[in-house]
């Protein structure tokens, strides 16, 4: 695959991965981990939740200096993009009431989450700063399951004494989005011929692009 193609296809997964995020704030009903820090951070400061998904990937991204990790271009578009596509489907998609649309939205947050994911991923070009994260921590010898599980519990304690929303959501997009992203992952993946192209890309979702 060219490298103009592999570039779009990064662009685009994050576009649709900040769109996801947009589609689980609207649907009300619970937030992936990190979402419900950026939300509560959100309320409580008055900025856009976009803008607080920049700030907390800048934050997040300054964490990999200590742990010898190397951002790649698609970690550093991932650090911009997400929150710019976030505020971007907030201003075009207005609040919803009655719940059945709100399912809907939740649903088709998580399926295009999983499918965002594949692309921006499989593009090649590096993790999202709260991927890298992990994988820097499992690298100095933390068990990669109990960082993410030790960090996730953390934000997510945070974003609720903030004000951000957990509810069935949270559950649903825990439980399916891993299992979605893997055949996401098979279809998008790049076959790149120089191994370095793909250095620090895994294939494991945090809810960043995170």
């Amino acid at each position: 695959m060219s490298t103009t193609r592999r570039i779009v296809q990064l662009v685009a997964g994050l576009a649709l991965f900040g769109a996801s995020i947009a589609l689980l704030v609207r649907a009300e009903l619970g937030l992936f981990p990190w979402d419900v820090l950026h939300q509560g951070v959100a309320r409580a400061t008055g900025l856009p939740l976009g803008v607080v998904v920049i700030l907390a990937s800048v934050v997040v991204l300054a964490l990999w200096v200590p742990l010898r990790q190397r951002p790649g271009l698609g970690t550093v578009a991932n650090v911009v993009l997400v929150g710019v596509f976030v505020d971007l489907t907030l201003a075009v998609l207005p609040p919803v009431d009655a719940l059945a649309p709100r399912i809907g939205l939740l649903v088709l947050g998580v399926v295009l989450n999983a499918a965002a994911t594949g692309l921006y991923i499989g593009a090649g070009y590096g993790p999202g700063p709260r991927d890298g994260l992990m994988t820097g921590l499992a690298a100095r010898g933390w068990p990669l399951g109990w960082s993410r599980l030790t960090v996730e519990l953390a934000v997510l304690g945070v974003g609720l004494v903030l004000g951000g929303t957990v509810g069935v959501g949270s559950v649903v997009y825990a439980l399916a989005v891993g299992p979605l992203v893997q055949p996401f992952l098979a279809l998008f993946t790049v076959r790149a011929p120089h191994s370095a192209d793909r250095a620090g890309s895994v294939p494991t979702p945090s809810g960043d692009p995170s």
